[in-house]
């Protein structure tokens, strides 16, 4: 291998930071276990010590290594790992090294043939911090939790590309422009599980377009007039319902032409996280540790559950305070209706926002330890039971107060004025610490390196050096995921299914809000946080269910609305026992009527369940002529 102009024999892909105090004998024996050819049970891969950096401190560790592999290698682990790519005649076949030629626009480079992401997906296959070869799971995982919990492995991150992240930055974000965002170039770069975050962001702005634009008239000409929002209910109903099952034929259509959705699911291994006693596992006929099923519940129910109700109890005990701060402001206001005690009114609600906020961010921290002691062996289940549990709280506690407000003290102005208060300060809250705090801690953290940064590159006009970006990247913030961003779509999705039609501005708001939303995460993407491994999905998985299960409650919400607007309840001057029994029996109805869309709608468009069926009938065929050639040669 020729040596590159970074100065290494071959393409850095992943830098693997050890601890300092690492002993030699430990980083030899992990450098073998990368470098060693796979019969020998190493991974094959490339891997180089960082030298120091220009102004080296003593501070520097020094055990930062970058790893990188051959084309061969790569293509080996695109193979092994279950990569789609598009064939000659059009379809998503799975890659073969055998058959690499019959891919289309198959040119036999590497940056070609796979995009960034897949390339470091390969990788990360034989990475041996995540993957060994040996035939018992206990050596590897008792590896993996002593790397982890003695702190010996600091981190694992892929590099960023400087010049696909540069014209990646320049269509995405550095210039505002009304055009939809390069989905695809964001899939090239950081996988489909984040191309399809930005994809839905995108799909549910323009979705609530259709909501700000009536709601704007609603809000300028009829305001006081509540009857009329009876209209704006129905629609939203509709609203919810249809562009739930559209996303997933969008999202199907995604995945279908960046190969995951035909992609089968890989055997999940154990959490690195999960212990117990080592014994046999009769499906893959190893020894792995073993954790009792009962022994897992009991701390399900006797544990985690007591505590997410303690928790529901002390938000409505807040919840609680607020009424009473709400009903102080408005004593003062009645004695004294000035300009400052008008706005002394939106005072409580604004405080209110904000405990909010700090009440979620406790509660997540909490969910989180309580989920990992609740030691779950497949990470499939560990991320069902926190969200399961973050979804609960949050939604109990960001919107309690408006269901106490709206069907308990009935007064709608102060619904419209709570819903308001509390979407506006939500989103300057997010705002700052999803944009502005991480910049500014990521620059005063690396104060020193940026100055040195820009003092080259005025003065040499070149990049970078390759030792002072891995020291830059090392530096940066880790990405944590798409937790938090879908969970700030769902509440948003909450506030504007469930109340908008009481405070038709609630869609304006929250398109103005996913508009800097893009740009904010983008620009964290690319600028503040280090590159993510990316992942593989076809969909964007439990959140689905959780968007969908909201939109059910707002079906109920609103016809309950309905049903309180003085114009319906004309209709029932006597019995309000028919205004109850004819709201529930719509309610009933409309629920039916969501159910049949869902199923008159097909998740998958019709063109590429023909694709997707000729691909399974193709394999089929090809399996048969396998299994016949076979008993001819035994013959």
């Amino acid at each position: 291998h020729k040596t590159n102009l970074s100065g290494f024999r071959f393409t850095p892909l992943v830098v693997v930071e050890l601890a300092s105090n690492v002993k030699e004998e430990t980083i030899t024996w992990l450098l073998s276990r990368i470098r060693d050819q796979q019969q020998n049970g190493g991974a094959e891969l490339f891997a180089e010590q960082l030298g120091p950096s220009v102004e080296a401190q003593e501070k520097e560790n020094p055990n930062v290594f970058l790893v990188g592999a051959s084309w061969q290698r790569l293509l080996s682990g695109a193979e092994d790992v279950g990569l789609f790519k598009e064939y000659n005649d059009g379809s998503m076949r799975g890659f073969t090294r055998a058959n690499k030629h019959n891919f289309k626009d198959f040119k036999g480079k590497v940056r070609h043939d796979l995009s960034d992401a897949n390339l470091r997906t390969a990788l990360q296959h034989f990475m041996p911090l995540s993957y060994f070869q040996q035939e018992k799971y206990s050596e590897r995982a008792v590896l993996l939790r002593r790397l982890l919990s003695k702190g010996l492995l600091v981190q694992i991150f892929p590099l960023h590309e400087k010049e696909e992240l540069k014209r990646l930055s320049f269509s995405w974000y550095k210039k505002v422009k009304l055009s939809l965002q390069p989905l695809d170039d964001i899939r090239h770069y950081y996988g489909e599980g984040q191309a399809l975050y930005f994809g839905f962001l995108e799909y549910f702005t323009f979705a609530l377009v259709p909501m700000a634009l009536i709601g704007v008239p609603y809000y300028l000409f009829d305001w006081e007039d509540y009857d009329k929002y009876v209209v704006f209910a129905v629609f939203n109903l509709i609203w919810c319902t249809v562009i739930l099952e559209l996303w997933k034929r969008f999202s199907a259509s995604l995945a279908y032409r960046w190969g995951t959705l035909s992609r089968k699911k890989a055997f999940e291994e154990p959490r690195p996280g999960f212990h117990g006693v080592l014994g046999f596992n009769p499906v893959t006929g190893r020894e792995e540790p073993v954790y009792p099923t009962a022994k897992r519940h009991l701390r399900i129910y006797l544990v985690s559950l007591p505590f997410v109700l303690l928790c529901l109890y002390l938000s409505l005990y807040v919840m609680m305070i607020y009424f009473q701060m709400e009903g102080w402001a408005l004593s003062v206001h009645d004695e004294d209706p000035t300009f400052w005690t008008g706005i002394l009114l939106f005072i409580p609600s604004i405080i209110y926002a904000v405990v909010i906020e700090i009440m979620n961010l406790i509660y997540r921290y909490a969910a989180e330890f309580l989920t990992e002691w609740e030691n779950h062996r497949l990470e499939s289940s560990y991320q069902n039971h926190l969200v399961l549990k973050v979804l609960v709280f949050n939604f109990f506690n960001c919107f309690a107060s408006l269901f106490y407000i709206a069907f308990v003290m009935q007064d709608m102005v102060l619904l419209r004025q709570s819903l308001a208060t509390l979407l506006i300060t939500s989103q300057i809250l997010n705002q700052f610490m999803e944009a502005f705090l991480p910049y500014w801690l990521q620059r005063r953290r690396n104060k020193k390196m940026i100055r040195k940064v820009q003092k080259k590159r005025t003065l040499e006009d070149k990049e970078l050096p390759l030792v002072e970006q891995v020291r830059l990247e090392a530096d940066m913030s880790t990405y944590l995921g798409t937790f938090d961003d879908y969970l700030e779509l769902f509440l948003l999705f909450g506030y504007v299914s469930l109340f908008s039609c009481v405070y038709p501005l609630a869609a304006v708001l929250v398109v103005l809000n996913n508009i800097t939303e893009v740009y904010s995460d983008a620009f964290k993407m690319c600028q503040v946080f280090k590159r993510p491994f990316s992942d593989p999905a076809a969909n964007i998985g439990v959140w689905q269910l959780a968007f969908e299960a909201m939109s059910v409650i707002a079906v109920v919400t609103n016809c309950a609305l309905i049903g309180m607007s003085p114009q319906v309840k004309a209709y029932f001057p006597e019995s309000e026992t028919q205004l109850i029994l004819w709201t529930v029996a719509i309610e009933h109805g409309l629920l039916a009527f969501k159910f049949i869309l869902t199923f008159l709608i097909p998740d998958i468009p019709k063109h590429i369940q023909i694709k997707l069926s000729r691909l399974e009938f193709e394999s089929l065929e090809a399996l048969k002529k396998k299994v016949r050639s076979d008993c001819l040669v035994f013959v």
